[in-house]
């Protein structure tokens, strides 16, 4: 809708995680820098976590457009309940995953790693929402990585997760499967500068050939959101549409205030209820 308005080609801040919309702050960076570094020099497992909105997915879903032609996926954000794991593995791969025994689950999704290797093709499996498993489920993931020899490397498992992932593993019980980890990263929010840039990278993808946003408003935005790049866009697609409505020329601390002030008070979703009434009071 505002769009043409403002000049540009396309939305810029869609909550659907878009790779051609990534801005390489350090931490998003870093993070990306450690997925392919686990994905090229075969960890057996590889883990990124970070907050709500933080943009795990975007980096899983650029991390799969980068991925060589002779890598095949499973993609998970289900997992089911413990003792589940295996066909639910074996669906992400679109094999067969009924069958009378765990013993034969397991020796067809061996048989497949193994057809997969003889034809020089790697195994790669990504858990999305990782947080959500149970710490059985966990160590049905560590007994599957078993089929990984000093020989043949079979499957290496990407976990993506909330914090609460990164704090699972650090648990006691869970040493024998943070051993196995060999590249992990955990990304933080947005500082000041990287909300500005933020800001602007993505208007710059979108089309824009001016600057859209005053420094006052991008402080704003940051203050109200803490860095957290979901809620950024959430905050920056509303204020563009009121800008639009208002006929405003750049988007001003006023116009971000109305939002905050708005969601706050009539949003079904207000920003206030995850970073606290005081930031937008």
């Amino acid at each position: 809708m505002y769009e043409p308005y403002y000049g540009l080609t396309t939305k810029p801040f869609a909550l659907v995680p878009d790779p051609r919309f990534i801005y390489w702050a350090g931490p998003h960076s870093m993070a990306f820098a450690m997925l392919e570094y686990g994905i090229v020099n075969h960890a057996g497992f590889t883990v990124i976590t970070g907050e709500i909105g933080a943009g795990k997915t975007t980096l899983i879903q650029h991390l799969l457009s980068k991925l060589p032609k002779n890598v095949t996926v499973g993609l998970l954000s289900n997992t089911g309940a413990p003792g589940e794991l295996l066909q639910w593995v074996l669906m992400a791969y679109d094999q067969e995953f009924e069958a009378s025994s765990q013993v034969a689950l397991y020796k067809r999704f061996r048989d497949f790693l193994v057809a997969q290797h003889d034809e020089g093709r790697r195994t790669v499996l990504i858990v999305d929402e990782a947080q959500n498993l149970a710490t059985a489920t966990l160590e049905e993931l560590r007994m599957l990585s078993n089929v990984n020899t000093h020989e043949r490397e079979l499957l290496q498992i990407v976990l993506s997760g909330q914090p609460e992932l990164k704090e699972l593993l650090g648990s006691p019980n869970m040493t024998q499967f943070a051993q196995r980890v060999s590249s992990d990263f955990h990304l933080v929010r947005l500082g000041r500068q990287d909300v500005i840039g933020y800001i602007e990278h993505r208007l710059e993808v979108a089309g824009a050939r001016r600057k859209l946003f005053t420094l006052e408003a991008c402080d704003l935005i940051c203050f109200a959101t803490q860095g957290t790049p979901r809620l950024i866009n959430v905050l920056c697609d509303t204020a563009m549409l009121y800008g639009y409505s208002m006929d405003a020329e750049i988007i001003s601390t006023e116009i971000i205030q109305k939002v905050l002030d708005d969601k706050r008070h009539h949003g079904v979703f207000p920003l206030s209820s995850s970073i606290g009434a005081n930031l937008v009071g």
